[in-house]
């Protein structure tokens, strides 16, 4: 699953030692864009944190893991990132595709649809079946 949106809020870095060493743990508040924006909590743990290096006001794209388990019937959810991208930032692709640009993005025009009036043939001049 992927969300889509600005850090609002990093929360303090949880550690501990556990039976195999010791562990971190870092969440964040990210509000998702839209006519309804939501905000969600996920949460990175150990090396990954430095790794993605997040900062607080950024713009971000992070690829999640949701995992639920039971302790004493109550149900906890996990918001797991395993991938954090960041829009605009150069990629192994040479950049990302500049959206609403001519000729670009995911619905540029292929060269595969043919145009209904490049025969000369205009919607008045009956040469359509269409019935109106």
């Amino acid at each position: 699953m992927e969300l889509s949106g600005k850090i609002v809020q990093i929360l303090d870095k949880q550690t501990g030692e556990g039976k195999n060493g010791s562990w971190e743990k870092q969440e964040y508040i990210i509000e998702t864009q839209g006519q309804y924006p939501k905000k969600v909590c996920f949460n990175i743990w150990g090396a990954k944190i430095a790794q993605f290096n997040i900062q607080n006001g950024e713009f971000i794209n992070i690829g999640v893991d949701l995992e639920s388990r039971e302790y004493n019937g109550r149900w906890y959810t996990d918001v797991r990132a395993w991938k954090v991208e960041r829009p605009g930032a150069a990629n192994s692709g040479g950049g990302a595709p500049q959206q609403g640009s001519e000729g670009e993005g995911p619905f540029a025009n292929t060269g595969q649809m043919e145009d209904p009036f490049a025969s000369g043939a205009s919607a008045s001049d009956g040469a359509d079946d269409l019935p109106f």
